[in-house]
């Protein structure tokens, strides 16, 4: 016999997997302010291979608008700046030899919208994943009277996931509602 708990903790699993995604994407998007993660996805040749720029610099925030980079190795300099240059970033580097800079410039009311909307796909995309976890587990707990459970079983586990899917929905939207303060805020 199936145990109807299995389908239910594998959903909340995929649901909270699919949080921790949201959050990391949103951290991503440049809302105006100096953030060290919009740096994650850039990548810097050192040594014939290719690694993230966190292995070979040290990043800080001295303030809200600033971002510096210092490489601890000087010869890295260069290679960090075309770096960053060819990155997603958008921002082009300041480099006085020592450091790189990397001031945040202000945004445009017309980029704000997109990185809202941006924002909110992201959003759009993780509710899409919790739905599926949902529709998987149900679809599961379904197949799992023919073996044998009760149905009775099966009605409660299928309340326990729905209750589970709007948490992780209403938690989707605080995070995205968030997102979008940041953003919008001037």
């Amino acid at each position: 016999m199936v145990d109807t708990k299995q389908y239910v903790k594998a959903a909340e699993e995929k649901m909270s997997f699919a949080i921790d995604y949201l959050d990391e994407q949103l951290a991503r998007i440049r809302a105006g302010k100096a953030n060290l993660k919009i740096l994650d996805g850039v990548k810097v040749e050192y040594y014939g291979s290719v690694v993230p720029l966190s292995n070979v610099a040290s990043i800080n925030t001295p303030d809200a608008k600033t971002i510096i980079i210092t490489p601890w190795e000087k010869p890295l300099i260069k290679d960090i700046e075309k770096a960053l240059i060819n990155s997603e970033v958008g921002i082009t580097p300041e480099n006085n030899g020592e450091v790189i800079r990397l001031g945040i410039p202000p945004l445009t009311e017309e980029r704000r919208r997109a990185l809202a909307k941006q924002s909110k796909q992201e959003a759009e995309n993780a509710k899409i994943s919790v739905r599926n976890a949902r529709r998987n587990a149900i679809d599961g707990l379904k197949k799992s009277v023919k073996e044998g459970v009760p149905e009775d079983m099966v009605k409660d586990a299928e309340g326990e996931v729905q209750k589970i899917h709007d948490k992780f929905i209403r938690k989707i939207d605080k995070l995205y509602a968030a997102k979008e303060k940041e953003i919008m805020t001037v």
